[in-house]
């Protein structure tokens, strides 16, 4: 069994738990500190960062591989809009950059694993024959 570190767990629904408790105290920092709009902004990065487990959980009880794709499309949207609210609480320096920068690559891989299994989840089970070849052998067998 592959090594698990509390950063790095091997799946991804787990990693994605450990994402949004990370997000959870981030907002809760935010929440203490005197800037408004880093309360506005952490609001905002709270509901993304754990919206992207929560669809994830969803997409394993996906009633199809188009429904598990789908779910999994929602997640990595999310990831997406994490890392924008990440980035501008970066450039507007509410948080200190190096407390974000670790969030921020977490959530880089987490974007990159999602784009990863959506674009695999969505390509056909069987590879499809391009149509010249399957011309061919039609004319080959069947004339």
């Amino acid at each position: 069994m592959p090594n698990k570190t509390p950063s790095h767990p091997h799946d991804i629904c787990d990693r994605c738990l450990d994402y949004a408790l990370r997000a959870v105290s981030l907002f809760d920092h935010l929440q203490s500190q005197s800037n408004r709009a880093g309360w506005v902004i952490g609001n905002q990065y709270l509901r993304s960062a754990t919206s992207i487990g929560a669809n994830l959980e969803e997409a394993q009880a996906g009633e199809t591989r188009s429904d598990f794709a789908h779910k999994c499309a929602i997640s990595l949207k999310e990831a997406r809009e994490s890392l924008f609210w990440l980035r501008l609480l970066h450039r507007s320096q509410i948080v200190p950059a190096q407390q974000l920068d670790p969030l921020i690559q977490e959530t880089r891989e987490i974007v990159a694993i999602l784009t990863t299994i959506v674009v695999r989840t969505k390509k056909p089970l069987i590879p499809r024959l391009p149509i010249f070849l399957f011309s061919i052998l039609h004319f080959l067998f069947l004339c």
